[in-house]
């Protein structure tokens, strides 16, 4: 009974926040997302709970800067699931971290096209391939 109240609670923090490390100046940001039906992030199926990291020294490099990991609530990130350049746009801050999902013509679930990390005043646009 605790571990499942201990899960819930992780998955909710993740839900409804976002963190923020520094890097030398250069920030990562990251969320926790649980995707509970099956989303399509670029070329890839994903479900279940997420770590999504984007990462602006990466980014400033011309590397791949953002990356989706699988994520356990007890054990942490673990493998990467997929990474790909972002198409950075400026928005309003938000308050939760913002997915934007639509249809899918390729597959019979929706498609992850842009995502904003709560409290960055950018969104994320996900390429298709």
């Amino acid at each position: 009974m605790r571990s499942r109240i201990f899960i819930g609670v992780v998955v909710l923090v993740g839900l409804s926040g976002a963190g923020i490390t520094a890097d030398n100046t250069i920030n990562k940001e990251w969320s926790i997302i649980n995707f509970q039906d099956p989303v399509v992030v670029k070329d890839r199926l994903v479900m279940g709970p997420v770590l999504i990291v984007h990462d602006d020294l990466k980014m400033a490099q011309g590397q791949p800067c953002t990356t989706f990991y699988e994520f356990d609530p007890a054990k942490g990130p673990g493998e990467a699931i997929v990474s790909f350049h972002c198409r950075p746009s400026k928005r309003a801050a938000v308050e939760q971290t913002k997915l934007t999902l639509v249809a899918s013509p390729a597959f019979p679930c929706k498609r992850l096209v842009e995502y904003q990390i709560a409290g960055e005043p950018e969104a994320h646009g996900i390429p298709e391939k």
